[in-house]
């Protein structure tokens, strides 16, 4: 049988001082309140329920679609890529969210020290694999110990457009990330774009006019091993989005 590895990040209500841009917040009614909701919508008393007890049901308030382990779509980064409108979530193949995946760890890097070309090449090497179009390649930074705390969006190293360019010529369509973001933070990022004066430094990586997608906020990719195993990440289909929370899971086949 083959063993599941849950790459997903835990969906749970966020501490209050989170800003609500960041948020997710979500309202819990129990069998109590289910009970009470079913006797006013049918006239069904709890007498005539099992238990008395009615439905359970949750309801988000506040859910953004980057809030939680994700995938952006190609629109998420620009209007147009390569000079042509840039897909929504929705128009995606699906073929491109299951498919051969690989690990390059990272976590030996500091925040804002971005993954160069070279540094992707020599991971590949270590895991002994060759990228093949159709891979999903998940850049493992161990941020993800960091998921719960306010300061999780500032951690993490990035990777360079160059890396970025370089997996999508391998032909690299889905690829992600254990931290916030797949750039550097965005902090360091706008440091250095208002230093140098000039496009093309913040936003770097997502901005390189490429059709692809990122999955970010990503868990455990520490439990897997560098390659050999199938990768499962398929997005929520939101008409028109420019992302959409997944349930990325990895099979492996011990």
């Amino acid at each position: 049988m083959p063993r599941f590895v849950d790459l997903s990040a835990p969906i749970t209500p966020s501490p209050p001082e989170l800003p609500d841009i960041l948020r997710t917040d979500v309202e819990f009614s129990d069998h109590a309140e289910g009970a009470k909701t079913i006797e006013a919508m049918l006239g069904v008393g709890p007498e005539l329920l099992r238990d008395r007890e009615g439905w359970a049901v949750e309801t988000f308030t506040r859910f953004g679609t980057h809030n939680s382990t994700h995938v952006d779509a190609p629109y998420h980064y620009n209007s147009t890529i390569g000079g042509a409108p840039a897909k929504r979530i929705d128009e995606l193949p699906l073929e491109w969210f299951f498919g051969p995946g690989v690990v390059l760890d990272m976590s030996h890097k500091a925040d804002g020290e971005a993954m160069t070309v070279e540094e992707a090449q020599a991971a590949l090497d270590a895991a002994g694999h060759d990228l093949s179009p159709g891979d999903i390649v998940l850049v493992r930074t161990d941020r993800d110990d960091f998921i719960d705390s306010l300061d999780y969006m500032t951690r993490g190293p990035g990777v360079t457009v160059e890396a970025t360019r370089w997996l999508h010529a391998q032909g690299v369509r889905v690829m992600g990330i254990d931290a916030w973001g797949w750039d550097a933070p965005l902090h360091l990022q706008a440091a250095a774009a208002k230093e140098a004066g000039e496009p093309g430094i913040f936003w770097a990586a997502h901005q390189a006019d490429l059709e692809y997608c990122q999955i970010e906020r990503l868990c455990a990719l520490r439990e897997l091993p560098p390659t050999g195993f199938t990768v499962s990440v398929f997005p929520l289909r939101l008409v028109g989005g420019s992302a959409a929370p997944a349930r990325a899971v990895a099979i492996i086949d011990d």
